[in-house]
C-alpha cells in the first residue's frame, strides 16, 4: 500500500525536541518548546516532507536516563497538536511500542487523530526494548514480539470501517463493542519497525512498510531481498514502502564540526548520494539535519526541500 509519491525517492523527519535521546539530540532542543517543534512542523509542511514522525515511550528506568533521556512526548498529542497546525504533510508514529497498551486502546487514540488530520496517519509499529517500561504497565515483555504479532492484527480490524470492530486471538478477544469516529482512511497504513530477523519478517508479512532502524547502506540490499522473499513466498503481491534512515545530513558547507558522518556539500551533491538509496528500492528515506538552533533548522529544511528534493 503506497501512500507516498510513487516514482520518486519520497523524504521525511523525526522531529526534534520531542525525543531528546543523546545519540541524535541536539544541544539547543534541551531548552526548546512547543512553539519551536509548531515551526519546524510548519517548515516540513511547506517544503514538502511526506511525513513528519514522533517517537514512543511511557518511562525511562533510571539507569537509561543518561543515554535516552526521560524526555519523550507521547506521540498521539504530539502529532494531533501538530496535525491542527500543518496542512498536508502526514504523520508518523516512528515507532510506537503497540505492545504496551491493549488494541481498543490503541486504536480509539489513532483512529481519533486519523479523523481530526483528515486520513493523515501513518502507524509505525515496533516491538520496544526497554524491560522495566513493560514491567511497570504490566505488559510482557519476554513475549513482546509474539504480542507485536497479534496486535497488528487486532488493529487491523480495530481500525477498518467497521464500527463494531472483530478479533479473536489467543491474547485479545473483542466483539460487539463499537468505536467512533473512524478512521478518514480506508484502510490506515501499517509500517512495521526493527531490522532484526524476526523484525524484517513481521513487516514482510504483516507490514504496508519498513522502518529499518540503523541499518547501514551495505546491509540495505541484503535487507531489502530478505523481506521482497519472504512476501514473495507467502503470496503477497501488494506493494510496500521500504525506508532507510540516512546519513546527517547538511546542506552547504557548515563552517563547523558536523561529525565525520555527516553528509555535506552542495545540493547536486548530496542528492547523488542520497539517489543511491532509490537504486536499491528505496521508497523513502527518513533524514536527519545537523543544526545549532532552531532557526538554522528550518534553514535546513527549506534548502533540502528548495534545492536537494528536485534532484531525488
Amino acid at each position: 500500500m503506497h501512500v507516498l509519491p510513487e516514482g520518486r525517492l519520497a523524504y521525511g523527519m523525526q522531529l526534534p525536541i520531542q525525543s531528546q535521546s543523546t545519540i541524535y539530540a541536539e544541544a539547543w532542543e534541551a531548552g526548546a518548546g512547543p512553539e519551536d517543534l509548531v515551526e519546524i512542523a510548519r517548515a516540513a509542511d511547506r517544503s514538502g516532507f511526506a511525513y513528519i514522525a514522533s517517537c514512543d515511550h511511557v518511562a525511562i528506568p533510571r539507569r537509561l536516563a543518561p543515554a535516552m533521556s526521560t524526555i519523550w512526548y507521547d506521540p498521539v498529542a504530539t502529532l494531533a497538536h501538530l496535525a491542527g497546525v500543518t496542512e498536508r504533510v502526514r504523520l508518523l508514529s516512528h515507532v510506537a511500542i503497540v505492545g504496551l497498551r491493549h488494541p481498543l486502546v490503541t486504536a480509539k487514540q489513532y483512529a481519533t487523530l486519523d479523523h481530526l488530520s483528515g486520513g493523515r496517519l501513518i502507524l509505525g509499529v515496533g516491538a520496544g526494548h526497554v524491560q522495566e517500561e513493560f514491567e511497570a504497565v504490566g505488559a510482557d515483555f519476554e513475549r513482546r514480539g509474539a504480542v507485536l504479532d497479534e496486535t497488528i492484527d487486532a488493529l487491523r480490524a480495530a481500525l477498518g470501517p467497521d464500527e463494531f470492530p472483530v478479533h479473536h486471538g489467543k491474547l485479545y478477544d473483542f466483539e460487539g463493542l463499537g468505536q467512533r469516529p473512524r478512521p478518514a482512511q480506508e484502510r490506515v497504513p501499517v509500517w512495521v519497525g526493527g531490522s532484526s530477523p524476526a523484525a524484517v519478517r513481521r513487516a514482510a508479512l504483516r507490514g504496508d512498510g519498513w522502518l529499518p532502524q540503523g541499518d547501514p547502506r551495505g546491509r540495505l540490499p541484503e535487507q531489502i531481498a530478505k523481506l521482497r522473499r519472504i512476501r514473495d513466498e507467502a503470496g503477497i503481491t501488494e506493494p510496500v514502502v521500504v525506508g532507510a534512515i540516512a546519513e546527517p545530513l547538511y546542506v552547504g558547507e557548515p563552517g563547523w564540526d558536523v561529525g565525520r558522518r555527516t553528509l555535506h556539500g552542495a545540493p547536486e551533491t548530496l542528492a547523488e548520494s542520497l539517489r543511491a538509496y532509490r537504486a536499491m528500492g528505496v521508497h523513502q528515506i527518513q533524514v536527519r539535519f545537523r543544526s545549532r538552533s532552531r532557526s538554522e533548522l528550518a534553514d535546513q529544511i527549506t534548502a533540502f526541500g528548495a534545492d536537494v528534493a528536485p534532484h531525488l
